[in-house]
């Protein structure tokens, strides 16, 4: 007979040993993974009738697994894509039980055997120029708030940076000198400068003559000084959505985020001609197939750009068998 395991400590290992020391996991895999367990185990606790901290090993299994996955994409409503990223971090815990419990083999397997859900994937949404346009004027500079939300959107489009790269970045990071740029560490922790147009630099040398708030530490800071939440900057994106719209109507249906913005820029690469090996490099993708969902979207505005135009009339030919002693003689 197996005796119990408790979970707890368990998954504090995962946490603090496997993804901190060994892998040296980012912040924002980290805080993605903790978010899924404090889900799962919030779902757990009224259906088991224990706390957390009182769980065992054995009791995470299969069924209550599936179920959880169910709760979030029928009763609350979450893409299939985050239901997918909720699954990854329990098959990432499970894989690591695998070696320290393995007396649960049978269990750990049923769990690594639920798979992924196929979804359809959407082209991707960007904004026009007109819309960027107006995204940028919409700010109103007279105010300190005004001006960072200014600059912090400049960043954004022109650089295509990540929601989690642009909260994160301090001063120090930006350069301003010959070669101006901003230094950042990425996701899976690769460090890259993305360069910075004349207009950006201006905008950002300004920023930078503003008082400070807090230690003057974060590059964009909220009132108190600290950085942004996720929270704060899309309250911040769709109240200036809200004012552009008055001067482009087209915003007002669009839902405008940070990876909207980032969309925006590589299309406006893409269609400059710029090679897919660049863009994937300027937005630190593992992989230059990631921007393929770059060329389907330019695709797409092509086709239906196409529907849209007169095409020249054609009359279909009919084929006509040419003579067999003429085909011969000509052969020869």
């Amino acid at each position: 007979m197996i005796t119990p395991t408790n979970l707890a400590p368990l998954l504090q290992r995962f946490f603090t040993q496997r993804l901190m020391l060994r892998r040296q996991a980012s912040p924002h895999t980290i805080c993605s993974y903790r978010d899924t367990f404090r889900q799962f185990l919030k779902f757990i606790q009224p259906r088991l009738r224990k706390p957390p901290s009182r769980l065992t090993f054995e009791e995470i299994d299969a069924p209550v697994i599936v179920a959880f996955l169910d709760e979030l994409e029928k009763r609350q409503g979450i893409s299939i894509r985050s239901r997918n990223l909720r699954l990854t971090a329990i098959h990432s815990f499970f894989r690591y039980a695998a070696f320290e419990v393995p007396a649960y083999s049978a269990q750990i397997q049923r769990v690594l055997a639920i798979p992924s859900k196929r979804f359809t994937r959407t082209l991707v949404q960007f904004l026009t120029r007109p819309e960027v346009d107006a995204l940028l004027a919409a700010p109103n500079q007279l105010t300190w708030s005004g001006r960072r939300d200014h600059a912090f959107l400049l960043v954004a489009v022109q650089t295509g940076l990540r929601l989690s790269e642009m909260t994160g970045f301090k001063r120090k990071d930006l350069i301003v000198g010959s070669g101006a740029h901003l230094r950042l560490t990425g996701k899976g922790r690769k460090e890259r400068c993305t360069p910075l147009a004349k207009a950006t630099i201006a905008v950002l040398k300004a920023w930078l003559r503003e008082p400070q708030r807090g230690d003057g530490d974060v590059l964009f800071p909220n009132a108190r000084g600290g950085r942004l939440s996720v929270h704060g900057v899309q309250i911040l994106l769709t109240k200036h959505r809200l004012a552009a719209s008055k001067a482009c109507p087209s915003l007002k249906d669009k839902r405008v985020t940070v990876h909207r913005l980032r969309h925006t820029m590589a299309m406006d690469l893409l269609q400059a001609g710029v090679d897919r090996s660049v863009i994937a490099l300027w937005l630190g993708h593992e992989s230059v197939e990631t921007t393929q969902i770059y060329l389907e979207a330019t695709l797409a505005m092509k086709e239906r750009a196409l529907e849209k135009a007169r095409p020249p009339s054609g009359k279909p030919g009919r084929y006509q068998p040419g003579d067999q002693l003429l085909g011969f003689l000509n052969g020869l």
